[in-house]
């Protein structure tokens, strides 16, 4: 049965909320060393600050979204971290991206925005003009412009640098869009978290779904990988090609959280899991997972690769960015703990209709509030 829109604006209003009231616990700084898998912790100084998404800036930096505090961080390769207030109160910054202007670009959730940060930290802000939108995703795409996916109406929205905005409605009633990514034939690929299904619009609006198997699995991040477009789905990885042929790889720990994903500087696919995490796969679909930490309490929540050749992630929780070891270093004291799992991948034909397993457990923010939702 669709939902009321009062129920879509609590639904909405519930995200949003959600995401900017996390209480933070405090993050230990973890030795440095020099293999794959070797993790560091920096803690954000602002407290409850809930970072959330991160990327890679022109400036050799990182930059990321304080969800919680309505801020922006900047975080070099050294650990040093820089913040910025956005103007907007209650704006919860949530999805960050570097635009085609080499400025950082952001999503307000909360406000219904779309930010600009130079690197300088000069913002901008350009309201989203059609009522009720909650915009989440945000990518660069070929056409020089940003794509982002707006929970709150239900659609694509795509906003050029100078702040015209435009909207492509979303076929399926109370998707709820999440992340979106650009893929190398210039085509942008989201997903649904609610509705199951991964999307596809073209530069010139048309849209395309793309339903998973059971519609259970709650699709997370996306990102552009070999073979095609990779996607997070909770205790799964998924694959799909340019022409929407879908693989999902199990993994490892059955009951984790996948959520962010990213193309790593090995030319493998890594993830974060708000289980406490850090996930690599490759294209063969083998997994390795390395333990963070306490990392169940800091739920680790989006990845970048940074200009250092390291995948960095968020701690929505643990108030602090992370850094993980990519690359094969000259260290000789042993990897973080982790546990491999030559994945069986299972190529979705015939719309094979497994046991329905909903995932669930601490940490689990988006997916709760999307069980509640639907």
């Amino acid at each position: 049965m669709p939902h009321s829109p009062t129920t879509r604006r609590r639904c909405h209003r519930l995200l949003t909320g959600s995401l900017g009231a996390l209480l933070a616990i405090a993050a230990a700084t973890a030795p440095a060393r020099a293999d794959v898998g070797d993790l560091k912790e920096y803690p954000v100084p602002t407290a409850d600050s809930a970072p959330a998404g991160i990327t890679a800036g022109p400036d050799r930096a990182l930059w990321f979204t304080e969800t919680g505090s309505g801020g922006i961080g900047r975080i070099t390769t050294g650990g040093k971290v820089t913040e910025y207030a956005v103007p907007t109160a209650n704006s919860n910054p949530f999805d960050i991206t570097t635009g085609p202007d080499r400025a950082l670009w952001f999503t307000e959730t909360g406000a219904g925005r779309i930010g600009r940060i130079t690197t300088a930290g000069r913002i901008t802000e350009f309201p989203v003009p059609w009522a009720g939108s909650g915009p989440l995703g945000i990518t660069a795409g070929a056409d020089r412009a940003l794509w982002f996916t707006d929970s709150g109406t239900n659609s694509i929205g795509r906003i050029t640098t100078g702040g015209r905005a435009s909207s492509y409605p979303i076929p399926t009633p109370d998707s709820l869009p999440y992340h979106i990514a650009a893929a190398p034939d210039g085509s942008m690929w989201f997903t649904e978290i609610l509705a199951g299904k991964i999307g596809r619009i073209d530069r010139s609006g048309n849209l395309t779904e793309f339903p998973l198997p059971t519609g259970f699995e709650f699709p997370s991040d996306i990102a552009s990988g070999p073979g095609g477009m990779w996607f997070t789905a909770s205790d799964q990885i998924g694959r799909i090609t340019l022409q929407g042929a879908i693989t999902l790889f199990p993994r490892p720990n059955p009951d984790g959280g996948a959520d962010g994903i990213t193309r790593g500087p090995d030319g493998n696919m890594w993830y974060a899991d708000q289980f406490g995490r850090i996930g690599r796969i490759t294209p063969r679909g083998v997994v390795t997972e390395f333990a963070v930490p306490g990392g169940a309490d800091k739920v680790p929540f989006n990845v970048a690769t940074g200009a250092d050749r390291n995948i960095w992630f968020t701690e929505l929780i643990g108030n602090a960015v992370g850094r993980v070891q990519a690359l094969p270093g000259r260290g000789d004291r042993p990897h973080a703990a982790e546990v491999t799992a030559a994945a069986t991948a299972r190529t979705v034909r015939d719309r094979e209709r497994p046991a329905l397993r909903l995932p669930c457990g601490a940490g689990r923010v988006v997916k709760a509030l999307a069980a509640f939702c639907r």
